[in-house]
């Protein structure tokens, strides 16, 4: 197939499947599910990625490295979820069994002969979001509202997940057109920066050649839906549950013979919000969950804090974690208390190669006819798991870009009322299949 014709293939093959793609997107909204929790939805890729063609489908233990894996829910509440899904409509029996114990996420793998090995990477978990219930939010009007409640896909990998099942079906279907090989990594646990070092870790990146990555992203002032393209700068984070350990006791009786574990937990919040800023690079801290206490004239025996650190640069957030450590140490021993700290998640510094998105834009502006549009450069403050697949592939010579599909979405991201417009899972299979093509060609 001459390279006119398979664009514009794509192009046809995409618009054709735009129906399917919204029914797609809609059941994974009305279905969300948290990470290291998406089991119904590995369940229901995993089926499509081998009825589409797919040469290998890698599920549970083959997707990601157990010890690895950071911030996994409790057991128990993990089986408790595997018990509700087994009972929804859509799971797929077959791939169910695989997820249990939170081993979420599915790797397609493509082989179509000797060439460079291409890997797309589209995140699959929700948010702990209430969601709106007004009758302007569209998934309200249209009956598809999440039906879980306090849980919602509030950051849209409902999307991501549906264009990269769209990418993988038209991908499937032109593989006599292309030379070398696609890994369509649909990852578990993206919020939090939790899921994508264990696939990095389990040596899934270690052959590639090319990795892409997208966001459903645009505000109100995004007219146009499109595909938004920049240097892709992200920050470096590390999420942390801590928790202060202390002695109970009567607060008006005997006072003096308890440690109290909230005044340690205060100190430090206040502490942590005082850090100095680094000055070669931005920062940020924030602690923005806390527990503690069980009742007026009780001596606090425990409390638990959920915080974060970000820098621009490694080192800048390796300062923020070594500070904000040390505080939390003082501020237990200043009340005599002890402390406990889990990693919950992590990131690093995500950066675009200007060659690959300098292919990307040209592809998505000439051969697919999307508008294009330039992102300000090193604006972000946002942080994302994949900088570590990026990492990994650019480590030994390979190329990343992460960029945007863009559409006037109802209200920020994380927002109870967050939903994008469709169009834009058409935009988002026809840049990933275009790039892929023209790497693969």
């Amino acid at each position: 197939m001459a390279e006119k014709e398979i664009f514009e293939e794509i192009m046809k093959r995409a618009d054709a499947l735009a129906p399917e793609l919204v029914k797609l997107r809609r059941d994974f909204h009305k279905y969300p599910e948290l990470g290291w929790m998406e089991m119904r939805t590995t369940s229901i890729v995993a089926s499509c990625l081998k009825e589409y063609g797919c040469d290998q489908v890698l599920v549970g233990k083959e997707v990601c490295k157990a010890e690895a894996r950071m911030g996994v829910p409790s057991e128990a509440l993990l089986e408790d979820h595997y018990e509700e899904v087994k009972e929804q409509e859509g799971t797929v029996s077959e791939y169910l069994p695989y997820t249990r114990e939170g081993f979420t996420g599915v790797i397609g793998i493509l082989h179509c002969g000797e060439g460079p090995v291409v890997a797309l990477r589209f995140d699959m978990d929700a948010l702990p979001v209430l969601e709106s219930s007004e009758e302007s939010h569209l998934p309200v009007r249209e009956g598809f509202v999440s039906c879980k409640r306090g849980v919602m896909h509030a950051c849209g990998h409902d999307g991501h997940t549906t264009v990269g099942l769209g990418t993988a079906r038209i991908l499937c279907q032109l593989r006599e057109s292309l030379h070398g090989t696609v890994k369509f990594i649909f990852q578990p646990a993206e919020e939090g920066v939790r899921g994508a070092r264990s696939i990095v870790e389990k040596g899934h990146l270690d052959d590639v050649d090319y990795v892409l990555g997208a966001h459903m992203g645009g505000g109100a002032q995004q007219k146009v839906c499109g595909i938004g393209v920049g240097d892709g700068q992200s920050l470096a984070t590390v999420k942390l549950d801590v928790e202060f350990f202390g002695k109970g006791s009567h607060a008006a009786a005997s006072p003096e013979a308890g440690n109290n574990a909230m005044l340690s937990m205060a100190t430090a919040i206040l502490n942590l919000h005082a850090i100095p800023r680094h000055g070669q690079a931005d920062t940020r801290v924030n602690v923005g969950k806390v527990a503690a206490g069980t009742g007026r004239n009780i001596i606090c025996d425990s409390a638990h804090m959920e915080m974060e650190v970000r820098g621009m640069s490694e080192e800048a957030n390796e300062y923020m974690k070594v500070y904000a450590e040390r505080i939390i140490s003082a501020a237990a021993q200043m009340h005599g208390c002890t402390y406990a700290i889990r990693l919950m998640g992590a990131a690093r510094n995500g950066r675009n190669d200007e060659a690959l998105a300098e292919q990307l834009a040209e592809v998505c502006k000439k051969q697919m006819q999307l508008p294009v549009f330039e992102l300000p450069k090193s604006g972000t403050s946002v942080s994302e798991d994949y900088s570590y697949m990026s990492e990994r592939v650019q480590s030994h010579g390979g190329q990343s870009c992460y960029f945007y599909n863009l559409s006037c979405c109802n209200n920020t991201l994380h927002n109870e009322a967050f939903d994008f417009q469709e169009e834009a899972l058409v935009n988002g299979v026809k840049a990933f299949c275009g790039v892929t093509v023209h790497l693969l060609r």
